[in-house]
């Protein structure tokens, strides 16, 4: 089930639906896994680890995953969460209508030019489909710079820095007007909204 859609106006058209843990692990898999995935941090997982960690996250209330196609094909990972339940308790101030965002694309044999900002461009349309959503959450890794310029391009601002379990991070927010004052210019198409999500708090 097709849950957004947002046409592109050079790279066609991006689509989001619930990812299914099960038909999708092997293809999950590959991504996580691939070297160039290293800042999603499950470089040594197997298929059945894999399989479970989204299970976990399908179960979750405040946390769900979505697979996203590009002119129909699987091409992208995006994880939605509530900041203030997931990921960043007691690591910042949350305000109602914060809603938290990971995406990760696959792994491509031959690159194409603004691929990534049109995928983190779907994601943040979608997330602001939804007129709960007031601000977008992020928290990348400090040494990743490509999706740190990549933020930036799309309206984030960065808060700070942020000591993680797992990570020192970049806490980022985007709030709606900042997003669409970067994106002025790129059309959206949108389709049915989502009857279970994640409820900002």
């Amino acid at each position: 089930m097709t849950v957004f859609t947002r046409t592109d106006d050079r790279l066609g058209e991006f689509a989001l639906r619930p990812l299914d843990p099960d038909a999708d692990a092997d293809l999950l898999h590959s991504w996580v896994t691939h070297p160039g995935a290293a800042f999603w941090m499950m470089q040594d997982a197997d298929v059945e680890q894999v399989r479970q960690e989204y299970r976990t996250i399908e179960r979750h209330p405040h946390h769900d995953a979505f697979l996203g196609l590009a002119g129909g094909r699987p091409a992208f990972l995006v994880e939605r969460y509530d900041p203030a339940r997931v990921e960043l308790v007691g690591l910042y101030e949350p305000r109602p209508g914060d809603v938290g965002m990971h995406f990760l694309c696959a792994p491509a044999d031959a690159p194409v030019h603004g691929f990534t900002r049109a995928v983190i461009t779907t994601v943040l349309a979608f997330l602001f489909a939804d007129p709960s959503a007031r601000r977008v959450v992020v928290e990348p890794d400090v040494r990743n710079a490509a999706v740190h310029a990549l933020n930036a391009a799309v309206g984030f601002e960065v808060v700070g820095r942020i000591a993680k379990p797992e990570k020192d991070a970049l806490l980022s927010v985007c709030t709606r007007d900042r997003f669409l004052s970067a994106t002025r210019a790129t059309r959206t198409t949108r389709t049915t909204r989502l009857t279970r999500g994640v409820t900002p708090c």
